[in-house]
């Protein structure tokens, strides 16, 4: 396993130091190292990808808190997420809108620029603090957030983001962009208005549209009424006014 800032991996951890570990949590003494920060060439263009690689006991601490926090929120993400999930992937995502893809005339595409490095701290755990009361578990989330980074053998302070490479950075993200996926479902919801062939539509709309249909029959009954000269005529005037 690469290893951190202090050089150590977790092949042939001690017992002992597993205790250390835990005892720094239960007394809420335990501060996790900055992470070092590496880069790797992302798969399209020339630019690169920050990678934060945590110490040995950071990953261990990390991977507690992402078993803790999966259990709480695997089951309310929306079914239509398939990122950073156990399970699921590229793959169930095609899957799923093969079997459920009925058409549709347009779609909306996003993507969130740099978007691990963007995430505000604080609401991340005004997010979290709605369904955790644990002050002891959210504080160490945060101590984790608020680590910092080695870079160059000179540390920087992490102001917002979430580093990637992180253990639990993959769930942190989702229980941070479900927010998202709430709020754009029920923006769907507003236009939902069942099938084409029964479609609601407004009384100014249908109002709009009886007194077109008046207007066509109307004009129609006049044009009829027109010679074929005038017609000609007319039809002269428009196109010399476009």
């Amino acid at each position: 396993m690469t290893p951190g800032v202090d050089g150590k991996t977790i092949d042939g951890i001690s017992i002992a130091r597993i205790n250390r570990i835990t005892q720094s949590m239960r007394n809420q003494s335990y501060q996790p190292k900055p992470a070092r920060r590496e880069y790797i060439k992302k798969k399209t263009g020339n630019k690169k990808r920050p990678l934060g690689i945590s110490s040995a006991d950071g990953k261990l601490v990390q991977e507690v808190v992402r078993m803790i926090l999966e259990s709480i929120y695997e089951g309310s993400f929306s079914t239509k997420s398939h990122g950073f999930r156990p399970n699921r992937c590229c793959h169930t995502a095609l899957t799923q809108i093969r079997n459920t893809f009925t058409g549709a005339k347009w779609f909306v595409e996003g993507d969130i620029k740099a978007c691990f490095d963007s995430f505000d701290h604080a609401v991340l755990i005004s997010i979290l603090r709605k369904r955790i009361e644990d002050e002891a578990f959210l504080n160490l989330i945060w101590k984790f957030l608020k680590a910092g980074y080695m870079e160059q053998w000179t540390y920087n302070k992490t102001y917002f983001g979430i580093p990637q490479g992180s253990g639990c950075s993959p769930i942190l993200a989702n229980i941070y962009l479900n927010e998202l996926d709430e709020f754009m479902q029920g923006l769907k919801e507003r236009f939902d208005v069942g099938s084409c062939n029964r479609r609601k539509v407004s009384y100014e709309y249908e109002s709009v549209r009886g007194r077109t249909k008046r207007l066509k029959k109307k004009y129609a009954r006049d044009w009829d009424e027109v010679s074929e000269e005038e017609r000609k005529r007319r039809a002269g005037d428009a196109y010399g006014k476009i």
